[in-house]
This record gives structure tokens, C-alpha cells and sequence, in this order.
């Protein structure tokens, strides 16, 4: 008894068997800023579809009959400058008709995702600050678009923590190879190393392949426990010689979740254990594959799971749009239908939100070659105005929020920044924006910076 009286905190945690990451997390539940206690959120998890490159808006959830009716002619703008020059009105090659219940206007690009236009609240109105494919996905993950900044991710893992210990608290889907920004977009910077992103690769279907080494080929489960115990003994002796040490303690939960994660990571992954049905309705192909891999992770207790459509920028259509716009929209339409339609089926979506954007919308006018020569068909970068839709955990469906002007440029009835709709993701969750802080470099430092208001007509 003695012995154990004499122990730290620390130690006693340790030698408990629950790991830095529990003790972490301990901690932060102590303090009055914590999150998830500041009031009874709607959603408990967050699956966050990006869909990089840039999706435009007038061809997608933004229909504009006045950009129809003046295709080929100049449009009235003068001081709403694109990262490269554009020439006249390009129409949308698409059509848009209304859906549900609530009559919201989606393209032919999605004929499955309209059947679930009822669920979906969609907002006209979002702007970013640059028409930069690096810079944007900053702002839009992290909140701040020069500097390295925690992730949104990262934010929800380290204030909520994950339910299941097995998994990370943070996983990043993405197909094959780094999107632009790299692993900033899911790392954790000045917060714990333990909270940033896991990535994982999911072009290929057998899920053993996804992560690697993920089972020891010469060791059985016995030996490697044995070898886990001492490594842990290990671990906590040099730890106890460097107190308050953050890189070596993310360090050794890094290994103790790797280790945990032999026993629930392969199964999470494998998608082949879902009834054919369920697989047959999200349909082929990486990112189908990988969003019925997001509701895997979410129903097993991990907090927020964000996909992408590739390393490239698959939306970035600046030529051939018609195209180009209809081939990715092919990859991922159906399985976004599905994951709403089977998240509500296990009564899952009530407590989960579904965010599906881009970084950016694109110019209503047509791109003109960089040489100045002539059309392109495609359409440039823009920052000034562009639609998303939310879906799931407290979110109000069937509703359109904020409009950009007749030719879809930039938003003027409700503007939506992305600070705003930071503040609103962390308010679903149960989180004031302004309160969840992090003490860095002598500051206290937030997602939402000194922005953010709650986007409330789109709350439940």
C-alpha cells in the first residue's frame, strides 16, 4: 500500500495498463475548458467527404438560369480578380432539376446523392480567402492558411478523444500517395503528436495491405505481448527520467496504439465482412469503398474520419469540365447516397455529421488558356463564393442557406467563412469555438482564431 502511495500519477496510470494517451486525456477532462462539457451536442463523430480540386458550384448545387441566358457573353466584373484569366460566361453543360420534399436544386451529376436531398442543408454561400489549391486546404483543415496549425481533426481528438482505444481517435482516407499540403492536413502541430491524423492508404481492396506491418509475420500473439510488456517497462523508465517530455510521450502511445490496433484494425478496414447488399448499394471503387470504411470507423467509436478522392486534385477542372466534372462525380455519387442511406438505417446519422466540400468553388466564366489563347472549357480557381452541403448530427435537412449573385461569382446573402463553419462543426459536437483553447508559445490559441460565428439556420 505504501508503494502505491508513493507513486505519481503518472506512474500509477502507467503501471495500470491505461497509457500516456489515457493519462492525456485524463487530464484534459480536469480542466473546465474541456470539450464535449459545455453542452449536450447532437453529434458524437464526424465524416468529412473532401472532395479536393475545387467542385464548382454553378454545376453542382447552385444552378444559375441568368449564367444560362448570358453563355457567351462578358459578365459585369471588374475587381474580382481569379488566380488566371477568364473570358465570358460559361453555362452549366449539366441540369439541374429539384429533389424531395423540399425541392433543392442538385445537377444530373448526382442522380443518387438527389434522392437524399432531404437530408441534406446546403449552403450557397461559403467563401475562402485565396484562390490557392495549397493555401485553402490550410483554411479549410486547419483554420489558418499560411501557418501550420492544428487540424480540425486533430482539435475533435484531442478535446473529445476517441471511444475505442484500438483505433485512432483520427483517420485520414485517401487513396494512393499525399494530396497538396501533405500530412499537414491532418497533423496535430503544437498540439500532442498523439492527436494528428492516421493515414491510411486504400487503393488497394485487401485491407491487410492498407496499413503496413500491421501483424508481425515471425511472432505469434504471445511473444509479441511479452515483447510489448517490456518495451512498456522500458518506455516508462526513460519517461520517468524526462518528465513533461511531449515528443517521447506521443512517441510511446504512438507504439502502444499500434500495437492495440492489431486487434481491431484489419477487421475496420475489411470491408468484405459487410452483407453483399450493403456493398452492392455503396458500389465499386476506392472512394466508394473507403466511405463504407468511414462508417466502419465511426459505428467502432473513432471521432472524426475525413476521405479524399486521390493525391491529385480531381475537381480541378480547368479544362473539359463536362467531363471531367462527370467522371469524378461517377466515383464518388453513389457511395455518398449510401452512406447517408446506411448510417440512418443503424440510427447512426442522427449522431454522426456528414461534411462533403471542396477547398474552393470555380469561376462562372470560362478559363482562357494561359498563353491567352483561346477557351478552355474548364473554369478557374475562385475563392469569392461556392456551395457545400452538410448532412446527419443536428443538422437541419432540406434547407438551402446564402446564395452567391445571378452568375454564381460571389456570395452575397449570408456569406459563410470557413471560421464560420468551423465554429458550427464544433457546436454540432457539443463545443463553444471560442473555448476550446490551447496555451502555446505564450497564448492561447483556438480553431476558430478570433472568428467564427454558428451558422444557426442550418442547426435542427
Amino acid at each position: 500500500m505504501t508503494e502505491h502511495l508513493s507513486c505519481t500519477r503518472r506512474q500509477f496510470l502507467q503501471r495500470s495498463g491505461l497509457g500516456i494517451g489515457s493519462l492525456a486525456l485524463a487530464g484534459l477532462m480536469s480542466r473546465e475548458a474541456s470539450a464535449g462539457s459545455h453542452f449536450p451536442g447532437k453529434a458524437r463523430s464526424v465524416i468529412h467527404v473532401f472532395l479536393n480540386g475545387g467542385m464548382s458550384q454553378v454545376d453542382t448545387f447552385g444552378p444559375k438560369p441568368e449564367l444560362t441566358r448570358r453563355g457567351g457573353q462578358e459578365l459585369p466584373y471588374e475587381n474580382l480578380l481569379t488566380e488566371r484569366r477568364t473570358g465570358v460566361a460559361l453555362p452549366s453543360p449539366f441540369e439541374f432539376k429539384q429533389h424531395g420534399q423540399s425541392g433543392i436544386p442538385i445537377s444530373d451529376l448526382f442522380p443518387h446523392l438527389s434522392r437524399c436531398a432531404d437530408k441534406l442543408a446546403v449552403i450557397r454561400s461559403m467563401q475562402a480567402e485565396l484562390p490557392s489549391h495549397a493555401m485553402s486546404l490550410m483554411l479549410m483543415k486547419s483554420g489558418d492558411q499560411r501557418l501550420v496549425r492544428p487540424s480540425l481533426g486533430s482539435w475533435l481528438n484531442w478535446g473529445m478523444g476517441s471511444e475505442n482505444r484500438n483505433l485512432p481517435g483520427f483517420v485520414a482516407l485517401c487513396p494512393g500517395g499525399l494530396p497538396v499540403g501533405d500530412a499537414n492536413n491532418w497533423r496535430s502541430a503544437f498540439l500532442p503528436g498523439v492527436y494528428q491524423g492516421t493515414l491510411v492508404a486504400t487503393a488497394r481492396k485487401d485491407p491487410r495491405q492498407f496499413i503496413a506491418h500491421l501483424r508481425n509475420a515471425h511472432l505469434d500473439h504471445d511473444t509479441q505481448a511479452r515483447q510489448f510488456s517490456l518495451l512498456r517497462q522500458l518506455n516508462d523508465r526513460h519517461l520517468a527520467e524526462r518528465q513533461g517530455e511531449a515528443a517521447i510521450e506521443a512517441r510511446i502511445q504512438s507504439f502502444e496504439l499500434a500495437y492495440r490496433m492489431q486487434v481491431e484494425a484489419t477487421d475496420a478496414f475489411d470491408i468484405s465482412r459487410e452483407p453483399k447488399h450493403i456493398q452492392e448499394m455503396y458500389g465499386d471503387g476506392p472512394q466508394n469503398r473507403q466511405l463504407l470504411m468511414a462508417r466502419r470507423l465511426v459505428e467502432r467509436g473513432v471521432r472524426f474520419v475525413q476521405t479524399w478522392p486521390g493525391k491529385e486534385q480531381p475537381w480541378n477542372s480547368h479544362n473539359n469540365l463536362k467531363n471531367a466534372h462527370r467522371t469524378v462525380a461517377n466515383q464518388c455519387d453513389r457511395g455518398l447516397a449510401a452512406l447517408l442511406m446506411d448510417l440512418e438505417q443503424r440510427g447512426l446519422l442522427e449522431q454522426t455529421l456528414v461534411l462533403c466540400t471542396g477547398e474552393f468553388g470555380r469561376t462562372p466564366s470560362v478559363e482562357l488558356g494561359i498563353a491567352g489563347g483561346g477557351a478552355t472549357a474548364g473554369r478557374d480557381h475562385n475563392q469569392w463564393g461556392f456551395s457545400l452541403w452538410m448532412a446527419g448530427g443536428g443538422i437541419k435537412g432540406g434547407t438551402i442557406y446564402g446564395a452567391t449573385d445571378e452568375f454564381g461569382f460571389k456570395a452575397l446573402e449570408n456569406p459563410v467563412s470557413v471560421h464560420d463553419l468551423h465554429a458550427t462543426i464544433l457546436h454540432l459536437l457539443g463545443i463553444d469555438h471560442q473555448r476550446l483553447t490551447y496555451r502555446h508559445a505564450g497564448r492561447d490559441f483556438r480553431l476558430t482564431d478570433v472568428h467564427g460565428q454558428v451558422v444557426k439556420a442550418v442547426l435542427a
